[in-house]
C-alpha cells in the first residue's frame, strides 16, 4: 500500500527553513557570548584575587610579628594541585576551581614566599557576577526565541508572497487546459519583483502559444482536407445514384453517404474548434422543444417532462446536440433510452454498458468510440460535435454511468446531461431540481 503523502505550502516550508537556520544561528552566538562573557567575567576575578593577595603578601611581610590577613592561609591543605605545581617551581598563579555538584566555582590565587611557604587566597565567585551571567543568559533566550519568531514570520510573509504568486500562475494554467488560450500566466502572477516565478511564466506562455500553433495549424489541414473532399465524395454519390439497382450499388451508396457524413462532421468540428460559431438565440419551451424534436427522432425513446422551462437558446443547435445523444444512445446503449427534462436541464440515459472510464475521464475525443467492442460503429464526432455545440450555447455538457461496474445487466447505464445557461427565467419562477433515477 502507497504511504499517505503529507503535503504543504511553500509558505510554511520556508518558513521552517529560516526558523531553524535563525534558530540555529541564534543558539551558536548565545553559546559564543555566554562562554565569552564567563571566561572574561572570570579572567577578571582571577585579576582581582590576584591583586588582592599580593597586597596581603606586603601586609603579611611587613608585619611583626607575621600573620595572614583578608582570608589568606599560609601552606592551605586544600591547595589545588596545579597550583601546588607552580609553587614548586617559585611561580605564582590563579586557578579557577569548578566543583562536581555544581554551584559556583572558586577562585584562587597562591604566591611562593621566601621562607618556602605558600601564601594562598581562595573565595567564590562572586554572586553579583553570577547574577549578571543569569541575567545574560535569560536576555540570550529572550532574544534567540525573538529570532526564531521572527525568522518564522519572515519565513511566512516571503513563502506567502511566493506561494500566491505560483498559485495564481497554477489557477491560469488551468484555465489554458480548460481551453481559454487567451489566459497568459505572466499578465496573471502580475507584481513588480522578478523572480523565477516570471521565468516559469514566460515558459508556460511559450508553451501555450506553441501549442495553440500547432493545434490550429492541424485545425485548418482538417478542415482543407475535408473540404478538399466535400466535392469528389458528392461526385461519388451522384454516380452512385446511377448504378443499376442491386447489392453492390445499395453497399456502394451506403459507404459513399457514410463517407460525406464523415466529412460534413469533420468539417463541423473544425468550425467549432475555429471559436468562430454563435449562436442565433431564440426564447422557446425546452420541454415542448424537446418532445417534439425527440418524437421525431426516435418515437420509441420514453419522454418525461418534468418541470417545464423558458431558455433563450438557438433550437438548431439545440437539435443537433438532442439527434447526437439519442444517436449515441441508440448505438452504443440498449433500450429503453429515457430523455428527462427539468427546469433548463436535459438527461438522456439508456440501460447498456455505459460510457468507458476514459471518455468519463477525459471527455469525447474524435475519432475514439473508447473501447474495443465497438471498433466500425463509429467515428467518436458525434459525442464531440454535441459537447462543441454546448459550448456555443453557454451550456454544460456532463457525462457520467448510472452505476458502478459489478452490477446486474439492465441497472447500469450512460447518463448525460445537457446544463443549459440561465438566460430566461422559468415560467414559475423557480430553480431546477436534477432527479436521476435509481
Amino acid at each position: 500500500m502507497k504511504p499517505p503523502t503529507l503535503r504543504t505550502g511553500v509558505r510554511w516550508k520556508i518558513a521552517v527553513a529560516i526558523a531553524a537556520v535563525g534558530a540555529l544561528i541564534a543558539v551558536t552566538l548565545s553559546l559564543v557570548v555566554h562562554n565569552s562573557a564567563r571566561v572574561s567575567m572570570l579572567d577578571n576575578a582571577r585579576e582581582v584575587q590576584m591583586e588582592r593577595l599580593l597586597f596581603a603578601q606586603r601586609m603579611y611581610e611587613s608585619s611583626k610579628p607575621k600573620e595572614p590577613r583578608f582570608g589568606t592561609k599560609i601552606n592551605d591543605p586544600m591547595l589545588p594541585p596545579q597550583l601546588d605545581q607552580l609553587m614548586r617551581d617559585k611561580r605564582r598563579g590563579t586557578y579557577v576551581q569548578e566543583h562536581s555538584h555544581g554551584g559556583p566555582p572558586d577562585v584562587w590565587a597562591a604566591v611562593p614566599l621566601a621562607n618556602g611557604d605558600v601564601l594562598s587566597l581562595h573565595i567564590p565567585f562572586a554572586d553579583r557576577s553570577a547574577t549578571i551571567m543569569k541575567d545574560l543568559d535569560r536576555a540570550l533566550i529572550i532574544g534567540s526565541v525573538s529570532v526564531v519568531f521572527g525568522g518564522c514570520a519572515l519565513g511566512v510573509l516571503i513563502g506567502g508572497q511566493l506561494s500566491r504568486r505560483l498559485r495564481k500562475a497554477a489557477a491560469a494554467a488551468g484555465r489554458v487546459a480548460q481551453g481559454n488560450t487567451e489566459v497568459r500566466v505572466r499578465d496573471a502572477i502580475g507584481g513588480v519583483v522578478r523572480d523565477e516565478t516570471d521565468e516559469l511564466a514566460r515558459a508556460v506562455d511559450a508553451l501555450t502559444d506553441a501549442l495553440q500553433e500547432r493545434i490550429e495549424a492541424e485545425r485548418r489541414v482538417t478542415a482543407d482536407i475535408a473540404h478538399e473532399l466535400r466535392t469528389p465524395v458528392t461526385g461519388l454519390l451522384t454516380a452512385a445514384e446511377l448504378l443499376p439497382p442491386g447489392r453492390p450499388t445499395e453497399l456502394v451508396r451506403d459507404r459513399a453517404q457514410a463517407m460525406r457524413t464523415l466529412v460534413e462532421d469533420v468539417l463541423e468540428v473544425a468550425r467549432l474548434d475555429s471559436a468562430s460559431e454563435r449562436a442565433e438565440l431564440q426564447e422557446i419551451a425546452l420541454g415542448e422543444f424537446v418532445e417534439r424534436r425527440v418524437r421525431a427522432l426516435d418515437p420509441d425513446v420514453i419522454l418525461h417532462v418534468v418541470h417545464e422551462s423558458w431558455v433563450s437558446t438557438d433550437p438548431r443547435r439545440l437539435e443537433r446536440i438532442l439527434g447526437n445523444l439519442l444517436a449515441n444512445a441508440a448505438k452504443h446503449g440498449k433500450p429503453p433510452v429515457e430523455v428527462t427534462v427539468e427546469g433548463r436541464v436535459v438527461r438522456v440515459r439508456d440501460h447498456g454498458p455505459g460510457f468507458p472510464e476514459a471518455l468519463l475521464r477525459e471527455g469525447p475525443s474524435r475519432f475514439r468510440t473508447g473501447a474495443s467492442d465497438r471498433a466500425g460503429q463509429g467515428h467518436g464526432l458525434g459525442l464531440t460535435i454535441a459537447a462543441g455545440q454546448a459550448r456555443v450555447l453557454g451550456a454544460r455538457l456532463t457525462f457520467r454511468n448510472a452505476a458502478p461496474e459489478g452490477t446486474p445487466e439492465g441497472a447500469g447505464g450512460a447518463i448525460a446531461v445537457l446544463w443549459l445557461p440561465d438566460h430566461a427565467p422559468t415560467n414559475t419562477g423557480s430553480f431546477p431540481m436534477i432527479k436521476f433515477a435509481d
